[in-house]
Parts: C-alpha cells; structure tokens; sequence
C-alpha cells in the first residue's frame, strides 16, 4: 500500500483551471509547492511521514457584478425582441440568458486557489488536516477515502484517553456523554 501511494496521489491530482471556465477544481499537489501536480519539487515520503497538500481553486462571481452584467444583457436581449415585434421573454430564454451571463464572467474570473496541508504519520497511523473548515474536512474526507480507499475517524478527546489509560477503562469512556460548552456573557454574583 504505501509503495502505491506516489502513483494514488497522481491519479487524483489537481487539474488546473486558468484556461477554462470552470467553477471549481481540487486534488493533490505537492507539499512543498502548490503548483506541482506530478510531485517533481519533492516525494510526498518524508521519513516516518506521508505529506501532501489539498488544492482548492475556486472562481466566484460578485452578486453586484452578475447583476450588473444581467441587467445590461436582459435591456439589450429585449431590444432585439422589440426590432422583431416581441414583446416579452418567455421563462425559458431569461433562464438561458442568465446561465450565459454567468459563464461569461466566470470565464473572466480568476480562480482563488486555497491549500491545505495533509500530514500522514505512518507509525501511528494518523491523519491531521491543517484546517477545521467543516465544508473543507468532508472534502478532505471523501478525496481521501477515493485516493487511497480508506474511511477516516475523526480523533475525539476519547481516542487518545483510551490509548492512554488502556483498556481497563474502555467501557467507561465509551459510556461517555459529551457536554455541549457555551460561553457565558456575564457572570452572575
């Protein structure tokens, strides 16, 4: 499994989307350089450990911006419409005429890149994810079990008590109830 994993790795490496119009696009890349899709600025083996990095670019377009753009294409559709002797646009074409003006500027716009470092230590067989971004750990969390075809558990405060205190205690941790913390705005005297 690990002599397999360089090729894993390229298999679901990121896909640049500077030339295309494409809203959104992750994978892999290298630790050391954001850029580096095919792991030529450094291995991802590094001693006891296994690194990597997510790469998430994504293209936005400013609500105000697409308004803009839509009003200026909605005035200019229905003067075509009115040379013609239409009057109005059916549902249809305005829907149209709106996935048009979207992909125009999102052709336009520049994809926002956004790394997230991956370290795996072998040994202990643990992942850590350099965010707490829930949207970005399910990304993670999916990308990583279709990479590598395997399921991650989260490391809760449980975890690492029952590596430590053993199994002697197991049953009680496991019968353990979480509190929810909730901060308090002033204290009561």
């Amino acid at each position: 499994m690990l002599a397999d994993i360089p090729r894993r790795l390229k298999r679901f490496a990121f896909v640049d989307i500077d030339q295309s119009a494409e809203e959104r696009s992750f994978g892999w890349v290298c630790f050391d350089d954001l850029l580096d899709a095919e792991w030529k600025t450094s291995s991802p083996e590094k001693g006891e450990y296994l690194v990597s990095s997510l790469r998430l670019d994504t293209r936005r377009v400013s609500p105000a911006m697409f308004k803009k753009h839509w009003l200026l294409a909605l005035k200019q559709k229905v003067a075509e419409l009115t040379e013609q002797g239409r009057k109005y646009l059916t549902r249809d074409q305005k829907a149209e005429l709106c996935e048009h003006v979207r992909q125009r500027l999102l052709a336009r716009s520049l994809p926002i890149p956004a790394v997230f470092d991956v370290v795996w230590s072998v040994r202990d067989n643990r992942v850590y994810l350099a965010t707490t971004n829930a949207k970005i750990r399910t990304l993670f969390e999916d990308m990583f079990a279709r990479t590598f075809e395997l399921a991650l558990e989260p490391l809760t405060p449980v975890v690492p008590a029952q590596e430590h205190l053993g199994e002697a205690v197991r049953h009680r941790l496991d019968e353990f109830e979480g509190a929810v913390f909730v901060p308090v705005r002033e204290v009561v005297q």
